[in-house]
C-alpha cells in the first residue's frame, strides 16, 4: 500500500511542476503576442518565428497542463448521471472510465505522436514559412503531454481505487457514506 500511495505523490508533484510550466507558457506566449502586436504595429515589421513560437507555446500550455487538470479533478465531464451518485458511485464511475476509456486511449495517442515527433526531430523539419521555426519541439509536447496525463490517470485510478478500499487518506471531492 505504502508504494502505491509513494507512487501517486510522486506522479502528483511531476504534474505539478509541468503544471508551473504550463502557466509560464501561457504568460510567456501572451507577452509575445503583445510585443508582436506593438512591434508590427509600431515598427511595421512581423515575424513569422513569432506567431510560431506562440502556437508552440499555446501546444506546451495544453499539453503540460493537461494533467494538472485531471490531477485537480477540473476535466470536462458530463454530468448527467455522475452527479446523481453518492461518493463512492462517482468514485466507481471515475475508475472505469480511467482505466477503459483514459488509460486506453492515452496508450494509442502515445503510439501514434511518437513516429510523427522522431521523424520531425530526425530530419530536423522546419516550417515551410520564411522565418518559421523547426517543428519538433512543438511535436514534443503530443507524446509528452500525452505520457503525462498516462501517468496521472494510472495515479488517479490507483487513489480511487484505494479510496474505495478505505485506505487513502488524501484529499477527493467525494463524500463518503455516513456509517
Amino acid at each position: 500500500m505504502n508504494a502505491l500511495v509513494a507512487f501517486t505523490k510522486a506522479v502528483d508533484v511531476l504534474t505539478d511542476r509541468f503544471g508551473n510550466l504550463a502557466r509560464w507558457a501561457v504568460i510567456l506566449s501572451c507577452v509575445i503576442s503583445a510585443a508582436n502586436a506593438l512591434v508590427r504595429y509600431t515598427f511595421d515589421y512581423s515575424s513569422n518565428g513569432f506567431l510560431e513560437i506562440q502556437w508552440y507555446l499555446f501546444a506546451a500550455c495544453v499539453m503540460l497542463g493537461s494533467a494538472q487538470v485531471l490531477r485537480v479533478n477540473e476535466h470536462v465531464r458530463v454530468d448527467l448521471i455522475y452527479s446523481r451518485f453518492n461518493g463512492r458511485g462517482q468514485a466507481v464511475v471515475d475508475l472505469l472510465g480511467l482505466v477503459f476509456f483514459l488509460i486506453p486511449v492515452m496508450v494509442v495517442m502515445i503510439g501514434l505522436s511518437w513516429p510523427l515527433f522522431m521523424k520531425m526531430f530526425t530530419t530536423g523539419e522546419m516550417s515551410s514559412n520564411a522565418g518559421g521555426l523547426i517543428r519538433w519541439p512543438a511535436m514534443m509536447m503530443l507524446p509528452l503531454g500525452f505520457s503525462l496525463v498516462l501517468i496521472q490517470g494510472v495515479a488517479e485510478a490507483v487513489k480511487r481505487g484505494l479510496w474505495l478500499a478505505d485506505r487513502y487518506e488524501g484529499e477527493f471531492h467525494y463524500e463518503r457514506p455516513l456509517q
